[in-house]
């Protein structure tokens, strides 16, 4: 199949798509077929400018906020395609973690994900046909000190992912975690704000610990994305694909 067709009829919606991984994968969708939805949670001229490259339609919407997820997806042409890529990261001690910002980083990625799942159902079960990418991380594989309430939110968006996995593909509904190591993207000044240093340096010092010798790319996650989007690919269900140039190897 010629990869500029493969998801051509196909509607779109991805998350988080105003930079980095959502960027990318957006990109990837549209140049196969797809039309996207660019979701964001502002537009300061990010999510206009990649509408407009590639074809797509604006949604600008708040993932944590139940009602506007839902209103966001109404506005829509049925979607048969979600990529839950949107993240809100913040770092530090647990025992001196803000408790309300601690939640915020679980009802985005995790609570959020809960809703757009709901709210795109209705569509995939009229279709008879849907495919859901969940982009998790590696932290919610191992954990990682310093990002308690982040590492949480990611590990119960596998069990999730694995859940739903199982909950959906009877439905014709295909489930799938892609769960990235260190990637070269914005959220990366959250790490370096909390180390005190450089973006530089801390994507310096995180590749010291990859055995490729080096953080991923943002297009190399949108590739895994794409390929768990394929209308072909039917019997990967509620696996978590972990694309992180060799740091973590065991099984999630």
């Amino acid at each position: 199949m010629d990869l500029s067709t493969r998801l051509r009829g196909h509607r779109a919606l991805v998350t988080g798509a105003g930079q980095g991984i959502g960027r990318a994968v957006a990109t990837r969708l549209a140049a196969e077929g797809a039309t996207v939805a660019v979701n964001d949670l502002t537009d300061d001229g990010r999510v206009a400018s990649l509408v407009a490259e590639i074809g797509g339609v604006p949604a600008v919407a708040d993932i944590a906020d139940p009602a506007a997820v839902t209103a966001m997806v109404a506005d829509l042409a049925d979607v048969d395609v979600l990529v839950v890529n949107h993240a809100y990261m913040s770092m530090g001690p647990l025992e001196d973690y803000d408790l309300d910002d601690w939640w915020k980083v679980v009802d985005t990625n995790l609570g959020g994900t809960f809703h757009l799942v709901q709210a795109v159902l209705p569509g995939m079960r009229r279709a008879g046909f849907g495919r859901i990418v969940v982009v998790s991380s590696e932290w919610g594989v191992v954990g990682w000190p310093g990002a308690t309430a982040y590492s949480a939110s990611k590990a119960g968006l596998v069990s999730l992912t694995k859940t739903l996995g199982r909950e959906l593909a009877p439905e014709g509904i295909i489930v799938n975690a892609v769960a990235p190591g260190v990637v070269d993207t914005p959220q990366l000044e959250v790490d370096a704000r909390a180390e005190g240093i450089s973006r530089e340096e801390m994507v310096a010092r995180y590749a010291t610990d990859i055995p490729l010798g080096r953080v991923g790319r943002p297009d190399e996650i949108a590739a895994t994305v794409a390929m768990l989007t394929d209308p072909r690919m039917e019997s990967l269900v509620g696996q978590v694909v972990q694309v992180n140039g060799g740091s973590t190897r065991s099984r999630a």
